[in-house]
């Protein structure tokens, strides 16, 4: 084969691969583990452009360079496969979501496959096949069957819960439950009857069913998630989103928030997604009291973190969506109040949190008594109050925060200093100030006063001291199709779990995909959506799971895809136990992670499970960005003016298929063939070209910048897009796609490959002892792939395989010692073409068996020094000169050189000063 031709090449190789099965991971105890894993991708109908395969090549190679080194190593890949826009497309079209789903999958493996990956595709999952939610559908029953025990600190079986309010009732329990849930005896839990028992149960279960204020989309028809809501509209198709209550499915995830956050310490993760973690999770240390309204049955709950401040209190804020705000309305303030509640509640919480510039609010016309001082305070509705943080009531204290001061002042209230200090624009923090203003708790410290304030509440009865978190408990349920059916079912209103042999409860067939006419789920057009016990039929649950269902433990399935007895079995967890390196994007860092997790705990608390975190290291790559181009129309007309001579005309810029551009220049035929419009262009050309402008943004089909890769592949080749993806920067950085340099990749594996090559195209190696500069430049190139490979940086090792090739042409190196070694360095980037001359080079098996090769030391190890020679200051002349030689030893050799002596014409030196390996300077 006398050229380097990429496409024969990397099929020949892929197809190989896959019929050896040569990625396939087994356990292996005799061999240490390494578990690479990609958050695994949504299949959209439109594929991959070259920005999704960035995070994929850099696990791909670390996998690859893990296996050289003696690794057994778990690669996988699969499918979150259920999703909102197959079901879009479904309610559009009629096609079974299973049909789009199935079609996205294979365009999406096929492109995969076609970029070289080492993944395990005998391990593959996908969330909406029944095999894979069985088990979703098994985790949710045993979530539903179990309590959290707060002195063990764990999970534990619900019967466990149930024995003890046999013998006890719940009176002295430490456990999770409701805050709403009544203390009862034995007896009376004896004297309940099924139902009422089931009720209370629920109380307790870390899955349960209650009424939840949730993101409902009447256009979508299903519950979004507050990442899925933009400023009161759907973030898909941009429709109207209410808040409103509604019978949901939680789970208790507020039962682990402590140990969510303090075993972030456990795993290396980037610092700001810790941090995001930490702030999400929200934990506040404080104090819990009512505040009595008055004249009125009614009280206020809050939670603060600041009870010093209780004096300084001059008015309470209710969230829009509390109960008590619509109840504490009084008639002369009814019009006002409630309009601002319908506008205000249907802002997401995002919205709401990050808007602090907007300031709203209404008085309900009702006051409530401070028990501190006496004093009548306003209630007031506000919408930086969250129904779901704390109470979903604050006692805002103006002086010390900066949103009770911004409100205070928008709406005239008052202002009272409460802590020493000078005020800075109105609001002093205070965070160690002393109280003044307060009563009893004058001339304490922060915490001083925070004591006496709570035992005071104690006392008294009206509160106590509380660690609240900001995290919720999460929501489980989406009134939608294409979903995991939960495994549940009614009776007398109350939900029972199916039989375990029972499972996977499969999504039944239905005529639409839409919500019935009487606003139900879809489910609720199957014709027989109902589950049989003792004979008689029981309606079945018909709100299907959310999203991060399926992707909460996926990660446990790759290890043992194929078992039909367990979720996965114990000996593949205990070998392959957690994730050892996780790349996926920033997005995920809240949401998926938390509930794998949370998952994650729970499973290990159930003995199910050895691991307390899934995933011990993760990079979050950056993304890569479109470079969209520009053509220049000249307003009026179909005509269009090349970039550098627009400013001699009016015109409007456009974007342009960056598939029809190359090097900025455009393929003028392809742009009249591009649209209908465009056949009849006319163009101003520039030096005869059309240069078109540039510019970077993020890469979409309205901008015309998608690039796909398999366009780049047919074009350059599956290695020459890793190794670009690699080169173009640090993985963790954001950073354009450009076309343009693409060329400089694809000629150094020309480069590397014409090393094996004679002049004619011949592959011809030698087995000549390589030079000691040759062994330098490999030894070098082994020292840099091992450090960056531990560092992930990953585009500093194609740099250095560049330079590595350069010099080894310069030497004209074909030797067998030196290009066998640099083959096995380059396999992790450029797999294809390392396989092909691993072969040439007469090796029976894969390369991937080969061993890494070992950094020596020793041949970067300099025997002499070119010692720059100056002479009165100016530099002479260079010499060579043995680093084993004395200073003394260094000057003579100097002195006794012609071209010195040429230079110092005959006089005799009046001082020689040396310095070893540095430099040797002689003043005459």
């Amino acid at each position: 084969m006398a050229d380097y031709n990429f496409q024969e090449i990397e099929k020949k190789w892929q197809e190989r691969w896959e019929a050896s099965q040569i990625f396939n991971a087994k356990i292996d105890p005799q061999r240490p583990k390494f578990y690479s894993l990609d958050m695994f991708p949504y299949p959209s109908g439109a594929g991959l452009h070259v920005g999704h395969p960035l995070g994929y090549i850099a696990s791909d190679i670390v996998s690859r360079f893990k296996r050289l080194q003696g690794y057994n190593v778990l690669h996988p890949m699969g499918y979150d496969s259920f999703g909102l826009p197959a079901e879009q497309y479904a309610i559009q079209t009629g096609q079974h979501p299973a049909i789009t789903t199935e079609e996205n999958i294979k365009r999406y493996t096929e492109q995969l496959k076609n970029i070289g990956f080492a993944f395990d595709w005998n391990k593959e999952v996908r969330t909406s096949d029944p095999s894979y939610y069985k088990w979703t559908q098994w985790i949710f029953m045993q979530l539903f069957d179990s309590y959290y025990d707060k002195t063990e600190d764990k999970a534990k079986e619900i019967n466990d819960l149930i024995s003890i309010f046999e013998k006890e009732g719940n009176a002295n329990i430490n456990v999770v439950c409701d805050e709403d849930t009544k203390t009862f005896t034995a007896s009376e839990w004896k004297g309940y009857s099924e139902k009422e028992q089931q009720q209370t149960l629920l109380q307790y279960r870390l899955t349960y069913l209650a009424e939840t204020t949730v993101n409902w989309c009447p256009a979508l028809g299903t519950v979004l998630s507050n990442d899925e809501v933009k400023d009161g509209f759907s973030e898909r198709g941009g429709h109207p989103v209410e808040r409103k209550k509604m019978m949901q499915w939680s789970m208790r995830i507020t039962a682990y928030a402590e140990r969510l956050l303090n075993d972030l310490d456990k795993v290396d993760w980037p610092e700001p997604i810790k941090e995001m973690q930490r702030n999400w999770i929200g934990r506040s240390v404080g104090a819990e009291m009512v505040f009595q309204v008055k004249d009125k049955a009614q009280q206020i709950k809050v939670f603060t973190t600041r009870i010093d401040t209780i004096y300084g209190v001059t008015y309470l804020a209710l969230a829009p969506e509390s109960e008590l705000a619509a109840e504490l309305i009084t008639d002369d303030q009814r019009k006002e109040a409630e309009a601002y509640i319908q506008v205000a509640k249907n802002r997401s919480e995002r919205d709401r949190m990050s808007d602090v510039k907007t300031i709203s609010g209404a008085f309900t016309g009702s006051y409530a008594i401070n028990p501190f001082n006496g004093e009548e305070i306003p209630v007031w509705i506000a919408d930086y109050v969250l129904a779901g943080y704390g109470t979903g009531a604050v006692m805002a204290v103006p002086a010390h925060d900066e949103r009770d001061y911004n409100f205070a002042n928008h709406f005239g209230l008052e202002v009272r200093q409460v802590l020493e200090g000078s005020m800075e624009n109105g609001s002093f923090p205070g965070r160690d100030g002393i109280a003044m203003n307060s009563g009893f708790l004058n001339g304490l410290v922060m915490k001083d006063a925070m004591d006496k304030a709570i035992e005071f509440l104690e006392d008294k009865k009206i509160g106590k001291g509380k660690i609240q978190y900001r995290m919720r408990d999460a929501i489980f349920t989406r009134q939608r199709y294409w979903g995991e059916p939960l495994p549940v079912y009614f009776k007398d209103g109350i939900p029972y779990l199916v039989d375990k042999k029972d499972l996977p409860i499969v999504l039944p067939e239905v005529d639409k995909y839409l919500p019935t006419e009487d606003g139900e789920p879809p489910l609720g057009r199957a014709t027989d959506w109902t589950y049989n016990v003792d004979g008689e039929a029981y309606p079945l649950e018909l709100s299907t799971m959310p999203g991060w269902a399926g992707s909460s433990w996926y990660f446990l399935r790759y290890m043992d895809s194929q078992n039909n007895t367990e979720f996965v079995s114990k000996d593949a967890q205990q070998y392959w136990e957690a994730v050892d390196l996780y790349i996926g994007g920033a997005e995920h860092a809240t949401g998926h992670l938390l509930y794998s997790r949370f998952w994650t705990k729970f499973l290990y608390d159930k003995g199910l499970i050895t691991i307390v975190e899934p995933f011990k290291k993760m990079i979050n790559q950056g993304m890569i960005q479109g470079r969209s181009n520009f053509v220049y129309r000249i307003k009026g007309s179909n005509k269009f003016v090349s970039h550098g001579l627009r400013k001699d005309h009016d015109t409007a810029a456009m974007h342009v298929d960056v598939n029809i551009v190359h090097n900025d220049q455009l393929d003028l035929d392809k742009f009249k063939a591009w649209r209908p419009d465009l056949a009849d262009a006319e163009f101003i050309l520039e030096d005869g070209k059309y240069i078109c402008g540039a510019e970077v943004e993020k890469m979409s089909k309205s901008k015309y910048n998608v690039v796909n890769p398999d366009d780049i592949i047919e074009r350059y080749g599956a290695d020459t897009l890793r190794l670009y993806e690699m080169f173009l920067g640090p993985l963790e950085q954001f950073k354009p796609w450009n076309t343009n340099g693409i060329d400089g990749v694809s000629k150094f594996l020309k480069k590397l490959w014409r090393l094996f090559h004679d002049k004619n195209g011949n592959f011809t190696i030698s087995d000549a002892q390589p030079t000691k500069d040759e062994l330098k430049t490999l030894h070098k190139t082994i020292r840099k792939a091992e450090e960056d490979m531990n560092n992930y940086s990953f585009n500093t090792s194609v740099s250095s395989f560049m330079i590595c090739v350069n010099e080894l042409s310069a030497l004209k190196c074909n030797k067998k010692e030196i290009l066998e070694p640099l083959t096995i360095i380059i396999s992790p980037y450029a797999p294809h073409i390392a396989e092909e001359l691993w072969s040439l080079m007469g090796n029976d098996r894969s390369v991937l068996e080969a061993a890494f090769p070992k950094f020596n030391e020793e041949h970067l190890t300099e025997d002499a020094h070119e010692y720059p020679i100056s002479i009165n200051g100016k530099m002479r002349v260079k010499l060579p000169i043995s680093l084993s030689l004395s200073k003394e030893e260094i000057e003579k050799t100097a002195l006794a050189d012609a071209n010195v002596q040429k230079w110092l014409d005959g006089k005799t030196p009046k001082k020689i000063i040396v310095v070893p390996g540095k430099i040797v300077n002689i003043v005459v």
